[in-house]
């Protein structure tokens, strides 16, 4: 039984929007009894005619997708900044799950909402970009560094991802030196892997290059991997904290979808 009960997608009928709706129809399927609202965040409130054309806009594409649920997503409405609004959502209303969508970015120095709503979101988040030909996880890869992992709990969504879908996940730790000084500090994680993720931990892979992003990207492509699972760096306590830089441009180049454990 998967502990993702109720699901929000940022929503505002884009090319995006609509990605990730359909990313998340097909990730609850039509026997989980998971309930997903998509959130329409304007910066003022709109009128009830506004909210009416919506609703009937958001019908006719629920038809058009054509995707099976348990429970006939819903499309709410929330005025003010789309990231704290979002994130105020997920803590009220106990949203188990964000899943956004991206369009992706090309340059470095561009932080999309996407990327801001992921480093400050305190949850596990989904990017879907508009590109990925993924429909559901089957083969995960799990992104370590060489830190120890802070937060195990937070692998708990990932199994329950993995259970939802039988998906193998995969563990791919990059290092630009010597590969033994790396496993000698990542020894102390593979209980912790184990622990957590049961018997769909499936091996811990060591890959050399120093551009870390390539060598994910080489790795996806090489494996087949149709979710990458990331584990920020910007809430650390017990290490010293990232910026995040990693975590941005994953999500903002990644080509298959990336889930954010936080």
């Amino acid at each position: 039984m998967s502990n993702i009960k109720k699901i929000v997608v940022p929503f505002d009928f884009s090319e995006a929007g609509i990605k990730a709706l359909e990313y998340t129809m097909n990730f609850v399927g039509y026997q989980r009894p998971i309930k997903i609202f998509a959130v329409e965040v304007t910066v003022a409130p709109v009128s009830a005619k506004r909210e009416q054309e919506s609703q009937q806009a958001f019908t006719k594409l629920l038809a058009k997708l054509d995707k099976r649920t348990k429970h006939r997503p819903e499309l709410i409405f929330a005025s003010g900044n789309l990231i704290e609004t979002v994130l105020s959502l997920q803590i009220n209303q106990q949203f188990d799950l964000i899943i956004m969508g991206t369009m992706g970015d090309s340059e470095e120095d561009t932080i999309t909402n996407t990327s801001h709503l992921v480093l400050q979101a305190n949850c596990p988040v989904i990017t879907v970009p508009f590109s990925t030909k993924a429909e559901v996880p089957k083969e995960i890869a799990l992104v370590l560094g060489k830190e120890e992992i802070e937060y195990p709990n937070v692998l708990s969504t990932l199994l329950d991802v993995a259970r939802m879908f039988n998906a193998r996940v995969h563990v791919l730790t990059i290092y630009k030196e010597s590969v033994y000084k790396e496993k000698a500090i990542v020894e102390s994680n593979e209980n912790t892997l184990e622990y957590y993720l049961e018997h769909f931990y499936t091996a811990h892979d060591f890959q050399k290059n120093e551009d870390v992003e390539k060598g994910i990207f080489d790795y996806i492509k090489e494996k087949e991997i149709d979710m990458l699972a990331i584990l920020p760096r910007n809430h650390a306590k017990k290490t010293q904290a990232s910026d995040g830089r990693l975590t941005k441009l994953l999500t903002l180049h990644s080509t298959v979808p990336v889930l954010t454990l936080d």
